[in-house]
């Protein structure tokens, strides 16, 4: 298994790069061999990748990832070829149609989902994310940081990741967080969101592997229903859900 981290110079906020570490150490929890590849900005993205993740960046750390993304488009060939992809903030803004740059312009992005971002010109949402998961994919309550100055709305072909609980999520004035088409997520989720929500990782992971075995999450899970209490909402029991669906894909 190949967990590529892009740009990891550029789009490395709120400790997104280590979103790829977490997966790659639960594969090989598993028993899986894996290769964790740091693709820097200024060197080609490999399109052989099995699950790829993007972080967040300011704006012109944005705009130079999303214009080095766009020679040769790596992530669409390696979606093609049946990868996951996990995308936060930044990341998650450039695989769509547009997004907005800093000097006030909208720029065209990799076009990968149907979303678009536009600037927002209330509050910026900047705290704790408590993000209720779309019924579908079988998730307890998901926890994470959130700091952008984008308005997100998703388009036919997308759908929501989940309802906001707590902070502001897409903006859009639906209460929807975040974004799922195929094996794509994104998300404003930072943390990095996967430290937060071990259950999202493996909802990833078996996208591409199949059926995982359940690990011990228990320091996870404590983490997650303390960042939940900050904010007074109730922990899903959800946990078997996510568990329960992991060993049943056999």
């Amino acid at each position: 298994m190949r967990v590529v981290v892009v740009h990891p110079d550029l789009l490395g906020t709120y400790g997104d790069g280590g979103n790829g570490l977490i997966l790659a150490r639960r594969l090989q929890w598993r028993g899986f061999a894996v290769e964790l590849v740091e693709a820097m900005s200024g060197t080609p993205v490999p399109a052989s990748g099995d699950v790829y993740c993007l972080g967040g960046g300011e704006d012109a750390a944005q705009h130079r990832a999303a214009a080095e993304l766009a020679q040769g488009s790596p992530l669409g060939k390696a979606l093609d070829n049946g990868a996951a992809v996990l995308a936060v903030c930044a990341g998650f803004q450039v695989l769509g149609h547009r997004y907005p740059s800093a000097d006030g312009q909208v720029r065209d992005g990799l076009g990968l989902i149907d979303i678009e971002t536009l600037k927002g010109t209330g509050r910026r949402p900047v705290g704790e994310l408590v993000v209720t998961p779309s019924a579908g994919l079988g998730l307890p309550q998901l926890s994470g940081y959130e700091n952008h100055g984008g308005l997100t709305s998703l388009g036919p072909g997308a759908a929501p990741l989940g309802r906001v609980e707590a902070g502001i999520g897409n903006g859009g004035g639906d209460g929807s967080e975040g974004a799922v088409v195929g094996r794509v997520i994104g998300t404003y989720m930072h943390g990095p969101v996967l430290s937060r929500n071990p259950a999202l990782a493996d909802v990833i992971l078996a996208s591409v592997v199949g059926a995982l075995e359940p690990l011990d999450d228990s320091d996870a899970e404590s983490l997650r229903a303390e960042r939940l209490a900050t904010v007074g909402v109730t922990r899903s029991a959800g946990r078997s859900r996510w568990t329960d669906r992991l060993t049943s894909r056999r």
